[in-house]
């Protein structure tokens, strides 16, 4: 079987031409937001099979030549077009009974959308003053977003060139850190997974469609050397912190302790702690944030408590216990952990260790495993006989 192939790539693109059997047929194969495309012109089973390599952004990928993914076309809208309508009084109303004032509803363009007898309220999300998609939210709580739009944060204006960036479970959240005096803040479009998922990370250009956004605003996120995740409190809220620590580095990300509502739980969310304690204890939130935790870093506060025990001397043995030799008592005690012991060659390192643990086993009862390179067990195990019951191992010599 003979086909000729003539090929040309460039930065987007990869074409080939092929000539087989007589027929010619022209395979398109591009990259458009991270994902991989492929167009054969004419449409026609040619009787071979084979694979293609498309390259765009210094990245190689492999597809199949029957695995045509279908291209989804990003709509565009605007506030006409989507019949987007300022609030009225009664959700001004419930916004306020959420401490979230109309300044705020303002700057942020909150407005409301009528669909049959039901009014909703609109969330625009925007881009460089663009208007990307719209997410919506009724009496009920339902959330929907408008179809075919690009996946972006809410509020992503707001952290273009900005150091600091918080990141929140949802639009009211943001609204509430915006009174709290924290405009540098940005809210997921989809909420939280259940949980963290087992799976591996991958590339960035194939994050998926449910957390693309992290991918179109990568030119936003990447400058930012401080990111506060102010998640809800609840299960799923944590494991989006952890999803987004793991993609954008736990090295500069931060998390907040929400404060407590009551002896057994806390407060859930940054509107809520708005709500109940004011902005100012909000702001205290944020400013008293973590360091994200990573694997073999510590602070010392996680060590209060044994801290605190060990000044209480609750943990035993705090001031260490008697070698068994009085006139060391002055100078030296022993405590749990590692001692060293170094002489000169033949001075009794060995013999003076081994009479010290039968002294504190003999005392305290404390138990030892021994590794001795220089004795036979059975004469290692005569040693420590004699020293524990002070008499020689033999009767004569």
């Amino acid at each position: 079987m003979k086909f000729q192939c003539e090929t040309e790539v460039n930065s987007h693109m990869l074409v080939q031409r092929w000539r087989f059997r007589g027929k010619k047929l022209i395979g398109l194969y591009f990259r458009r937001l991270g994902f991989c495309f492929l167009v054969l012109l004419p449409w026609k089973k040619c009787g071979w099979q084979g694979r293609t390599t498309a390259v765009g952004d210094n990245k190689l990928s492999r597809e199949t030549s029957n695995q045509i993914a279908k291209v989804k076309k990003i709509r565009e809208i605007t506030v006409e077009s989507l019949g987007l309508e300022p609030l009225c009084e009664e959700l001004v109303a419930y916004f306020l009974e959420r401490s979230i004032s109309t300044e705020t509803l303002r700057r942020n363009a909150v407005m409301q959308k009528t669909t049959g007898v039901q009014i909703c309220i609109a969330f625009p999300y925007w881009r460089d003053g663009k208007l990307v998609s719209c997410k919506y939210r009724d009496i009920e709580k339902k959330f929907w977003q408008e179809k075919d739009t690009e996946k972006i944060f809410y509020g992503l204006d707001d952290i273009k060139g900005t150091n600091d960036i918080i990141i929140v479970e949802g639009e009211i959240d943001k609204l509430a850190m915006e009174e709290a005096g924290f405009r540098n803040c940005v809210s997921v479009p989809d909420g939280a997974p259940p949980k963290v998922s087992s799976k591996d990370l991958p590339p960035e250009e194939q994050l998926g469609y449910k957390v693309s956004y992290l991918w179109n605003c990568k030119e936003y996120l990447k400058k930012a050397s401080r990111i506060i995740l102010a998640t809800d409190g609840d299960e799923p809220g944590q494991a989006l912190a952890e999803e987004l620590a793991r993609r954008l580095g736990r090295e500069r990300c931060w998390r907040v302790r929400w404060p407590m509502k009551n002896d057994n739980e806390h407060f859930k969310d940054a509107n809520e702690v708005l709500m109940y304690l004011g902005p100012d204890v909000l702001k205290e939130v944020i400013e008293n944030a973590e360091l994200y935790p990573i694997r073999g870093l510590f602070n010392f506060a996680n060590y209060f408590d044994e801290l605190d025990a060990y000044y209480y001397r609750t943990l035993g043995y705090e001031y260490g216990v008697s070698t068994g030799w009085k006139g060391l008592n002055e100078l030296y005690n022993i405590v749990p952990g590692e001692t060293i012991v170094t002489g000169v060659p033949n001075s009794g390192k060995s013999e003076w260790i081994d009479a010290l643990l039968c002294n504190l086993n003999e005392s305290v009862g404390w138990k030892f495993a021994l590794c001795s390179m220089e004795n036979k067990v059975r004469e290692h195990a005569r040693k420590l006989l004699e020293k524990h019951i002070k008499k020689p191992f033999f009767d004569k010599r």
